[in-house]
C-alpha cells in the first residue's frame, strides 16, 4: 500500500451497542468495545477457513443475537430490520437504507461479510490505524468503513439509484467528482462501478474535516466504529 493512502472496506467495522449498552447485553462475556469484538470472532472462528465466522453465527449465545437464514430469529435481535449503530441512523437521515449487521439473510445483508471482516481487522490493527477505533493519524495510511451509496450520492446519484450498470453512467458521476473518465462503454457490473467511485471519492472526501468529525461521533468510536462520510 502506498504511503498515505485512505483506504475503503465496504462491511460494517463493528455492531450495535449504544442502544442497548453492549453488543450482547444477555451474555456475561459480551466483549467491551470493538478491537475486544474483533479478537472475540477471530478468537471463536480461529478453526473457521478462510475468515469465515459460521462459528460465530453458530454460537451458543451470539447466535441469540442474529437473524439467520431458515427462520432463525434470535429472541435478542429486535425483530423489524433490527439494531442499527449510530452511524447507520446517521445514514438513514440521510436517505440511504441501511441494513443491520445482526440481520445475516438476505442480497442486500453485509452481517456476515462484517463479521468477516472483523477478523481482518484484528490483524490488520497492529500494522495499520482503523479511524475511528483508532485516532486518524497526522499521516500515513489508514483504514475508514465506507458505505458506496453515501458515494454515488456525493457524485449526484439518488439513494435508490445509487447502482451503476454501465460505463456512460458511471463516467457521468466520475465527471461530477472531478475524475476522468474510464475508456470503455457499455454494460459493467455494480461491484466495478461502486469500487472506481468510491475511490474517485475518497480521493476528494478526505481533505473535509467536517467528514473526520461527525456529530455524535466521541460517544461510540470505540464500540461501534463510524462509516467515513455519514453525517
Amino acid at each position: 500500500m502506498p504511503q498515505g493512502t485512505l483506504a475503503g472496506l465496504d462491511l460494517g467495522m463493528s455492531l450495535p451497542h449504544a442502544d442497548r449498552g453492549g453488543f450482547f447485553p444477555a451474555w456475561d462475556e459480551s466483549p467491551a468495545n470493538a478491537r475486544d469484538l474483533w479478537a472475540a470472532v477471530e478468537r471463536i472462528c480461529a478453526d473457521d477457513p478462510h475468515l469465515s465466522v459460521s462459528s460465530f453465527v453458530d454460537h451458543a449465545e451470539a447466535s441469540r443475537h442474529f437473524r439467520r437464514h431458515g427462520g432463525r430469529e434470535g429472541e435478542h435481535f429486535g425483530g423489524g430490520r433490527g439494531r442499527f449503530r449510530r452511524t447507520e441512523l446517521a445514514q438513514e437521515r440521510m436517505g440511504c437504507r441501511p441494513y443491520s449487521n445482526f440481520n445475516l439473510v438476505g442480497a442486500a445483508q453485509v452481517g456476515k461479510s462484517s463479521l468477516t471482516g472483523m477478523r481482518m481487522l484484528h490483524r490488520l490493527s497492529p500494522h495499520l490505524p482503523v479511524w475511528p477505533v483508532d485516532p486518524l493519524p497526522d499521516e500515513g495510511s489508514v483504514v475508514v468503513e465506507i458505505y458506496t451509496t453515501i458515494a454515488a450520492m456525493h457524485a449526484g446519484r439518488p439513494p435508490g439509484r445509487s447502482k451503476m450498470r454501465s460505463y456512460e453512467e458511471l463516467n457521468a458521476a466520475l465527471k461530477s467528482l472531478g475524475s476522468r473518465a474510464v475508456q470503455a462503454s457499455g454494460a459493467v457490473d455494480d461491484h466495478t462501478s461502486d469500487a472506481l467511485l468510491t475511490s474517485a471519492w475518497l480521493r476528494t472526501a478526505a481533505h473535509r474535516p467536517e467528514l473526520w468529525n461527525p456529530e455524535g461521533l466521541a460517544e461510540v468510536a470505540q464500540t461501534e466504529g463510524w462509516t467515513f462520510g455519514a453525517v
